[in-house]
Parts: C-alpha cells; structure tokens; sequence
C-alpha cells in the first residue's frame, strides 16, 4: 500500500504545527511594516520602525537598511531575516488579533 505524505505551505513533512494556525502571507511595507496574514483570518500591520530605530536594536538594527528588511521571510512560522532576526509568531498573532496594528516594542 503506497504512503501519502502530506505537507502544508511553509512547512517541512513531518513537522506538525504547535499552533491551529499558521503566518500565510507577510508583505513587507514602507516605514519598517509588515503587512500580515494568517490562515485563519487573522491579519493586520506589525509596525518595527520604533525597534530598528532603537539603540537596543541589537540584530535588529542592520533592518534600518529597508533592502534587508524587506528581505523578510516566513520560514517554520516565523518571521525571518537573512541575518538571523526573527519575530516570534505567536506573539505576532496575539497582538494582530487584539489591535489589528500592533508597534514591536523597542
């Protein structure tokens, strides 16, 4: 009997999501936003110009340069950057789904 795998967009076979859902889409905006969507509904704007603009931006800091941010990727649910900066998806879900905009703090 032949085996089926399935996969999901943006994730590996045999990872099994933690979470009911899942960061589907992130368009990258002017002014260091990042346009979101989930796929269950849940979207809105992530605004990080406060957090790269920050002396305590730390790897966020080389995402000023808006080429690097808008280099912006989702890899295993995160929000991903070449450097290795990253935002955490649950957190990014939580704020989306309270304010439908929500400003990383710094």
């Amino acid at each position: 009997m032949p085996i089926e795998t399935v996969t999901q967009e943006h994730r590996p076979a045999g990872v099994i999501a933690a979470a009911p859902w899942r960061v589907s889409a992130v368009n990258p905006q002017p002014g260091y936003r990042l346009s979101i969507t989930c796929n269950d509904g849940t979207s809105g704007v992530v605004d990080m110009s406060r957090l790269v603009s920050s002396e305590k931006a730390g790897v966020y800091a080389v995402l000023k340069d808006q080429a690097i941010f808008n280099k912006v990727n989702i890899e295993l649910g995160a929000l991903t950057w070449p450097n290795g900066a990253d935002l955490d998806p649950e957190w990014v879900h939580e704020e989306l789904g309270k304010n439908k905009t929500w400003s990383v703090p710094d």
